[in-house]
């Protein structure tokens, strides 16, 4: 998997390249990232990239010109290009998946008051990874960028992720490790018992408490078995009551 990062401000990435997950999959070579600073193409010769809104208003918008002239030279015909923005489409564990199978992703980082209306014709889609504002796109396309590569096959070891929060739209179990008692606080019991069976179902119920607790609209498009419907409403029940 190819990424490539078009940015105004690429010092930003030099630590997010070089740590962790990130770092190992580069140097596994089971993903090559590019960033590439389109300011280097502009043709002001005041190496601007941006200029007043027509119409009046604050800020400044990115210009069309050195960002689009950087867009064609990187493109290649598998590119799947995606602008940063927050009115875009909003960012998940699905489209991870989804954006994992690309072979050769573009991302755009957008700055200041905004980018010409006219780029959006060059690009396949717009993502946003919430409902803020940043100060630039450049964040969001660390988070975009760190959530497919950590789903590409061999960065992470195998399984790690099944169970994970987002993924079967539930929230992730909560989960324990040394000391059993820390600050009078214990581990539940179940997780030293060995029995596998009832760790699963502990953990499955945990999950699901979780999210209806936190997020009741991750369920709204769950695929229930029996088994979870049950625990489900044995949660309601328990909450109803006032028991935690």
């Amino acid at each position: 998997m190819k990424i490539t990062i078009l940015t105004i401000f690429p010092e930003m990435f030099d630590g997010f390249l070089n740590t962790s997950i990130i770092k190992k999959a580069r140097l596994k070579n089971l993903v090559d990232i590019q960033v590439v600073d389109f300011r280097s193409y502009t043709s002001d010769k005041h190496n601007r990239v941006d200029d007043y809104p027509f119409g009046g208003g604050s800020g400044m918008v990115l210009m069309c010109q050195p960002l689009l002239d950087c867009l064609k030279d990187v493109k290649t015909s598998k590119s799947h290009t995606i602008l940063m923005n927050p009115s875009g489409q909003q960012f998940n564990q699905s489209k991870a998946h989804n954006l994992k199978k690309e072979d050769d992703i573009i991302l755009i980082c957008g700055h200041y008051e905004g980018y010409d209306a006219r780029i959006s014709n060059y690009v396949d889609e717009e993502l946003s990874i919430g409902d803020y504002i940043l100060t630039g796109g450049e964040l969001a396309s660390m988070v975009i960028t760190d959530a497919i590569v950590r789903l590409v096959d061999g960065v992470i070891a195998e399984g790690s992720t099944v169970e994970e929060t987002f993924e079967n739209d539930l929230l992730e179990y909560p989960q324990y490790t040394k000391p059993v008692v820390y600050d009078g606080l214990e581990v539940p019991e179940v997780l030293l018992s060995g029995h596998h069976e009832n760790i699963r179902k502990y953990r499955l119920y945990e999950s699901l408490k979780k999210t209806y607790m936190n997020r009741k609209d991750l369920l709204e498009r769950h695929q229930f078995t029996t088994e979870e419907q049950q625990m489900l409403e044995k949660i309601k029940e328990e909450l109803e009551n006032g028991k935690d």
